[in-house]
């Protein structure tokens, strides 16, 4: 019977606003996650080279390069060198704690020295947010110049990771919830005051009360504003007998005068309009009244 197509009410504009704005902001800090992790990344090797440059500058070295930064794993960076070079362990260990202390995410790494012609460990300590859990040795020994790279692994910023997948975990279910909600959004019965919507569907026929005007297949035929007050009492009782005293009183009552010839020439012109739809019809139910007949499945 009436229109499917029906405005939410206010809860539910507030709840469907509530549930664009938090998907809206999943998706926002998720990505701002992301970019926050590139950004993060690329300032964490350029500490790198920045401890590869004091490597080199320690060894006496101040002209050949620090070769370009290779990631090998997740959280593992290696740093190489164009020339051999010479190092003290303690001033390896002072300045990868000074520089990488400017990296958030680098309280807990371990630190490898490898020998670049049979990988093996010349060097190695970890350094851990808590002091107690350093495993730092022999930093007073020289080591001989030989070609070397350094590997840093950092310890996983668990939280971060575990945010960001959380967040992004969490859109399927706004979306499900959203689903659910436009599931339960069932049309509301208009109301005299139009209170929800001014359109309502008679059959075939579209009903426009606010604009008085009875719509099928593009073809629109305009209404008086009594006809248009008089079928608005019938849609809202559809198949249901409406008394005659009644339908005098709502229409003609507040003008001062009730002529009972009148309702029966309105009746008859609304007849005449909705004739182009069989499945519509006004009938009199004899002493009583007049009834909105829509065919059984139309409604």
């Amino acid at each position: 019977m009436f229109n499917s197509q029906i405005p939410l009410s206010g809860k539910q504009k507030k709840l469907f606003g509530l549930l664009l704005l938090l998907f809206a902001s999943a998706f926002c800090v998720a990505f701002s996650m992301a970019d926050n992790e590139d950004f993060d990344s690329s300032r964490r090797e350029v500490l790198l080279r920045r401890i590869g440059h004091e490597m080199l500058l320690q060894s006496g070295d101040s002209t050949s390069r620090v070769l370009p930064i290779t990631k090998i794993a997740e959280n593992e960076y290696q740093i190489s060198f164009e020339n051999d070079l010479t190092f003290q362990p303690a001033f390896l260990v002072n300045t990868t704690r000074r520089l990488l202390a400017n990296d958030p995410l680098a309280s807990d790494y371990v630190v490898n020295v490898l020998n670049c012609e049979n990988l093996s460990i010349a060097y190695g300590y970890a350094v851990s947010k808590n002091k107690k859990d350093d495993i730092v040795a022999c930093i007073g020994r020289e080591q001989p110049r030989a070609c070397y790279k350094i590997n840093i692994k950092f310890k996983p910023a668990g939280l971060h990771i575990v945010n960001n997948a959380y967040l992004l975990g969490s859109l399927p279910f706004f979306a499900l919830v959203g689903f659910m909600f436009f599931r339960s959004v069932k049309p509301q019965r208009v109301l005299p005051d139009h209170q929800y919507t001014d359109v309502l569907t008679l059959g075939s026929v579209f009903f426009d009360s606010k604009n008085r005007k009875l719509i099928l297949h593009e073809k629109t035929i305009d209404l008086t504003a009594t006809e248009s007050r008089l079928l608005l009492i019938f849609a809202l009782s559809p198949n249901k007998t409406v008394e005659r005293s009644r339908l005098q009183k709502e229409i003609w009552e507040d003008e001062g005068v009730i002529v009972g010839r009148s309702l029966d020439m309105f009746i008859s012109k609304l007849r005449k309009k909705l004739e182009f739809d069989p499945n519509i019809n006004i009938i009199v139910i004899r002493g009583k009244g007049y009834k909105l007949e829509i065919l059984e499945g139309l409604i």
